[in-house]
Order: C-alpha cells, then sequence, then structure tokens
C-alpha cells in the first residue's frame, strides 16, 4: 500500500460530515460545483484533487492549508510527520562528511532562520518548520538544515553552508565548520 494513499485514507476517516463540508466549500475555486455536490467523502475530494494535480506526494501545500482551515492541527501534524518521513533515494543525502549539522545547531541559536533563508530555503517551509517544533530552537534548526539537504540533493555542500554562515556574519561558526 502506497504510504501516501495511507494518509490520505487516514485524513479522510478523521473528517466530520461538518468538516467535509467545509473543505468543499474551500474547494469551489479548484473543482466545479456539480462535481463538488457529488463528493461524499473525503477520499472522492482527494481523489479529484490528485487528478487536477493540487495534491500529489511532493506538493501538499493545498492540502494543509484546507487543514488548517478547518482547524485541524492534529491532521496537519500527520502530514508533517509524512512530510519528515517520506523516503528519499539513497543518492538524494549528502554522505556523513558533508553533515557539520551539530556544529551549526550548537552554535547558531536564534538567527536559525536568516541562514536558511541564506540557503534560500522558501519561507513557507521555515514556517512550517517553526509551527512544528515551536519550544525547541535547537530542533528547529536540526529540522530546517534536513529540509535543504532533502531540497538541495546532492547539490547540499558544505561550501554552500560555509558561504551562507558567512553571508549571515556568522563567520566564528563558518570557520568551526571548515575545521
Amino acid at each position: 500500500v502506497s504510504p501516501f494513499l495511507s494518509l490520505l485514507h487516514s485524513i479522510s476517516s478523521g473528517l466530520s460530515d461538518a468538516e467535509l463540508s467545509a473543505m468543499k466549500f474551500l474547494c469551489r475555486d479548484k473543482i466545479r460545483k456539480r462535481k463538488l455536490e457529488m463528493v461524499q467523502s473525503g477520499r472522492e475530494l482527494f481523489s479529484i484533487l490528485m487528478e487536477q494535480q493540487e495534491i500529489s506526494i511532493g506538493s501538499l501545500e493545498f492540502l494543509r492549508t484546507l487543514l488548517q482551515h478547518i482547524d485541524r492541527d492534529d491532521l496537519v501534524a500527520q502530514l508533517v510527520q509524512f512530510e519528515e518521513e517520506e523516503p528519499h533515494a539513497p543518492g538524494d543525502v549528502p554522505d556523513v562528511h558533508e553533515q557539520p549539522v551539530a556544529v551549526i545547531c550548537d552554535s547558531v541559536g536564534r538567527e536559525w532562520k536568516k541562514l536558511m533563508r541564506e540557503l534560500g530555503m522558501p519561507e513557507v517551509k521555515l514556517d512550517r518548520i517553526e509551527a512544528a517544533h515551536r519550544f525547541n530552537l535547537y530542533e528547529q534548526l536540526v529540522q530546517a538544515l534536513r529540509e535543504w539537504q532533502r531540497w538541495k540533493g546532492k547539490d547540499a555542500k558544505v561550501a554552500d553552508l560555509i558561504k551562507a554562515l558567512r553571508g549571515c556574519s556568522l563567520n566564528l561558526v563558518a570557520d568551526m565548520v571548515e575545521e
């Protein structure tokens, strides 16, 4: 069974009739009215959204927005967990020598968002990470660096981290990473 389809089934099972109705309303600009009227379950709604390429395994932003609008933070958390555990091809993650994560996490602190912006991370991803780990600064940075590594794949290089650290005037941390 596809983990993605299993996730959608789980989310669908957790929706009340009122929540499904609210989600259908929010999709009116994406799906024709006649088609929406025939939708009886979350699974049916998700199938239409997948057909129209509004949601996919690599693009869950629209689904996250729908769940946030119906105030289902528990389902948003389930979605975030799926994204964080999503398997990646072995070649997508840099080797051990290119993971100075511990040095950076121990030294950067509150400047983590500035660093991630310097690395080109989208603001939406930063906000999602911050919300998921609201009271744990260290974990926010760990997850942000992991997300950057996933996002960049084989192009996630230590040299880019050092350049970004220097761009944020975090020269001491950059020096420690170089060592």
